[in-house]
Formats: structure tokens, C-alpha cells, sequence
């Protein structure tokens, strides 16, 4: 079964920094695309950014405008997301996707995943202004 675990989430100032991790065990690493979605209280569930699983080709939403950059190091099986300059509207939970489909979705699938997807348990990310 394929498992993921993030980590890293926390309180950071405006501006500030956070390197969110996801470890994935259960399956080939490399043989996933890795994503992050992130969800804020009574707002849907929405994309920001991805990696594939040949190439590292990746994929980022619109508002994260350069400051975030995702990783992947297959030989530790972790995925990474490294966020600078943090304003308080990335505050959310933040989630890891593991999904076999290439390209990456870029639309969250539903809260249980599906035939393709698996979803860790999100970690937290608040920012203060």
C-alpha cells in the first residue's frame, strides 16, 4: 500500500520560509508523480504545484509566482515543496499527492483519491502577517 507522510508545516512570519516534506513508502518512488494541493477552511482543495515521474518536469500554479519550488529525491523517496517569501493567504493545510497518471493532475481529485491517486495526511502552514 502505497503511504505518504508530510512534514515540515508550521507558523512562519510574512515573508518568511518553510520546506514542506512528503516521504512515500509502499511502492517505487519514481514510478509516481508527486504533487502538493493545499486547503484553507471552507475553500476547495486547489493545486500548486507538481513533478513528474520522468525528466522532473515540473508544474506550478499561477499565484506562486517564482517563490515556491518543488523537489523530488528518488533515492529518499521524498518529495519536497521549499516555500520563500510566504504571505499569509498560503496559510492552509497542505497536502501530498502521489499519482501514477503522467501529467500530473492539476485538479485535486476527491478527499479518499482514486484508481491513480493517494493523498497524505496534510500538514499545516499558517502565516502571520
Amino acid at each position: 500500500q502505497v503511504q505518504l507522510t508530510e512534514s515540515g508545516g508550521g507558523l512562519v512570519q510574512a515573508g518568511g520560509s518553510l520546506r514542506l516534506s512528503c516521504v512515500v513508502s509502499g511502492r517505487t518512488f519514481s514510478s509516481y508523480s508527486m504533487g502538493w494541493f493545499r486547503q484553507a477552511p471552507g475553500k476547495e482543495r486547489e493545486f500548486v504545484a507538481a513533478i513528474s515521474w520522468s525528466h522532473s518536469t515540473t508544474y506550478y500554479a499561477n499565484f506562486v509566482e517564482g517563490r515556491f519550488t518543488i523537489s523530488r529525491d528518488n533515492d529518499r523517496n521524498t518529495v519536497y515543496l521549499q516555500m520563500n517569501s510566504l504571505k499569509p493567504e498560503d496559510t492552509a493545510v497542505y497536502y501530498c499527492l502521489a499519482d501514477s497518471r503522467h501529467p500530473p493532475p492539476t485538479v485535486a481529485p476527491g478527499p479518499g483519491g482514486d484508481y491513480y491517486s493517494r493523498w497524505g495526511q496534510g500538514t499545516q502552514v499558517t502565516v502571520s502577517s
